[in-house]
């Protein structure tokens, strides 16, 4: 008989604190809990989507301590002590972050599925990278599929968000 998720005992689950977007959350989690559903199903942030489970379309991606990471393949408790942002968490005080701005002003999305995942990789290399090329846009955000669009609009959001336009 299988055990659902209110029958299983305290011992196998795992306890984590970690921020998300700027608020401290602590819990205990299943060993087998993704990140991205301790986002979208514990914490209501719907941001992330899932697709592929596969870490192979980065529309579930999120920020661990300002890296991009596929939040469909990592889990939960290994977030703990970490920041997590989510695209939920990017704008401040009301304000878009540039990149949000900048997506939507170079009209870099269409339907609008990937665009969560795009932006936060994107801000990922801008924050290695202030000033990357073309060339270099595309290798990092090779991880990320859009299946509406050419991603001629995206590659230019991103680099009118890197010169500040």
């Amino acid at each position: 008989m299988a055990i659902n998720e209110t029958q299983r005992p305290d011992i196998d689950r795992i306890p984590v604190s970690l921020t998300v977007n700027g608020r401290t959350v602590t819990d205990n989690v299943p060993p087998e809990l993704t990140l991205l559903d301790f986002l979208r199903d514990w914490l209501g942030l719907k941001g992330a989507k899932r697709s592929c489970d596969l870490q192979v379309c980065g529309a579930c991606t999120v920020l661990v301590n300002g890296r991009a990471v596929s939040s469909c393949t990592f889990l939960a408790f290994e977030a703990r002590n970490a920041e997590v942002t989510t695209i939920e968490g990017l704008a401040q005080n009301g304000e878009l972050h540039p990149l949000q701005q900048s997506f939507i002003d170079n009209a870099a999305f269409q339907c609008g599925f990937c665009t969560p995942g795009m932006i936060l990789a994107a801000k990922s290399l801008l924050d290695q990278n202030h000033h990357p090329n073309e060339e270099e846009i595309r290798a990092y955000m090779k991880g990320n599929i859009c299946r509406c669009t050419g991603y001629k609009k995206i590659v230019e959001a991103i680099v009118a968000a890197a010169n500040g336009d």
